[in-house]
């Protein structure tokens, strides 16, 4: 098995020993200031362009992800500490803003490293079993832009549609 899979079932750390249950119990400051956790939350196919050190997805982790329940379900956690961190939520087949939304809400309303955070586990969500997430996670991020909650340029939710939906794109 890869690092990258045993760093999901929690029998591996990550290059600074970090385990997966470390990340989910960064604080929110800490997870605003550190930039070399995101990458092992939510993996891609491609290097990462800030942590050297990152995994890369491969077919053989997608196919573990696909074949195994519980590796989803940790994923999914990393989902809900991801959305926490944002101030959203998940509510049955939706995402919505959390009660301490307001309190969140500049972390999208400004062009910064949130934005390409949201970018990767959009596109994480789909490639490890979990599209109809990420579907919902889109559909949550452009009804803050709709009710005037969140500010976020055309060029961002391009990208956004592009990781959520790569093939209806172009």
């Amino acid at each position: 098995m890869s690092q990258l899979v045993e760093f999901y079932r929690g029998t591996a750390t990550d290059s600074e020993g970090r385990s997966l249950r470390d990340f989910w119990a960064f604080s929110d400051g800490q997870m605003e200031s550190r930039h070399d956790f995101i990458q092992w939350m939510f993996p891609l196919e491609a290097p990462s362009r800030f942590n050297p050190d990152a995994p890369i997805l491969t077919r053989a982790d997608r196919e573990a992800f696909e074949d195994d329940p519980a590796l989803r379900d940790n994923l999914l956690k990393s989902f809900d500490r991801f959305l926490g961190f944002l101030g959203m939520t998940r509510e049955e087949d939706r995402v919505v803003p959390a009660s301490d939304f307001e309190s969140k809400r500049w972390r999208l309303n400004e062009p910064n490293h949130n934005w390409l955070r949201i970018t990767r586990v959009l596109a994480s969500l789909r490639l490890l079993g979990l599209a109809d997430q990420s579907k919902q996670f889109h559909q949550g991020l452009e009804g803050l832009i709709t009710d005037g909650k969140a500010r976020i340029s055309a060029d961002t939710l391009a990208y956004w549609k592009n990781a959520t939906f790569p093939d209806q794109t172009r």
